[in-house]
């Protein structure tokens, strides 16, 4: 699979996996636990960067990653991940491949303020709900923050396949929430709860250069859209 990036772009990519393969080779116990490690950082760089070949590394890392959370009694995580990110990251794909040319990023854009309010009501309103339910199951740890990951990873989600940049508000949030739910996990002697602390730090850190590189792709389209715009008006006028 060929990848031609922007020079940032490729720099951004190359730095993760260094990184990633670096630590995930010093702590990872497991060739699985490498994998998971790896597929999910990879996953995560090429969506910040606009690359749609991230979804189909993403179905990799959703299968081990359920697999690792099953391990440590996080259903919700275990559910999300085979019934939810699966289908969406083929789905997710698609989309993407109708709004990038080539070896282009994905054309990015931005939501409207009321929206912005209505999915954060959402939010909070199903984290609640889910954590209510998830909290009847005796063998579940951390139902509210493990529904609030949940809630808020299909909100991000579908933003992130209409291909909004407040996508990476909400994963910024996961993130963290992610790396205390794991630290917990890792207090109480979790399997690899260590290395998903690790891995989700780096989620974090990627989260927060997506949502600027995003910002900046969003109003770099605006200007493209301005001047295509301004272009044919132009044309028109001199046909008429």
């Amino acid at each position: 699979m060929k990848l031609q990036l922007p020079h940032l772009d490729r720099i951004w990519l190359m730095l993760m996996l260094v990184l990633g393969s670096a630590l995930s080779i010093t702590l990872t116990s497991s060739l699985f636990e490498l994998t998971v490690f790896l597929s999910g950082i990879l996953c995560v760089t090429l969506i910040a960067i606009g690359r749609r070949e991230g979804y189909l590394i993403g179905i990799y890392a959703c299968l081990s990653y359920a697999v690792l959370a099953y391990s440590n009694g996080l259903f919700g995580e275990v559910y999300l991940n085979l019934y939810f990110f699966i289908p969406t990251n083929l789905f997710g794909y698609w989309l993407w491949h109708q709004h990038s040319k080539g070896s282009a990023a994905v054309a990015m854009r931005k939501l409207t303020t009321k929206t912005r309010l209505i999915i954060l009501l959402a939010c909070i309103l199903g984290t609640y709900g889910l954590g209510f339910l998830l909290a009847m199951n005796a063998e579940q740890n951390s139902p509210y923050i493990d529904a609030l990951t949940n809630v808020l990873s299909v909100a991000a989600t579908f933003l992130m396949m209409w291909r909004f940049k407040e996508q990476w508000l909400l994963y910024i949030a996961i993130n963290v929430v992610s790396i205390l739910m794991w630290l917990l996990r890792a207090m109480e002697g979790g399997a690899a709860g260590d290395l998903m602390v690790l891995m989700w730090s780096l989620y974090l850190l990627n989260s927060l250069f997506g949502y600027w590189r995003w910002h900046i792709g969003e109003q770099q389209q605006r200007i493209l859209a301005g001047a295509n715009n301004s272009s044919s008006n132009t044309t028109s006028e001199t046909a008429a």
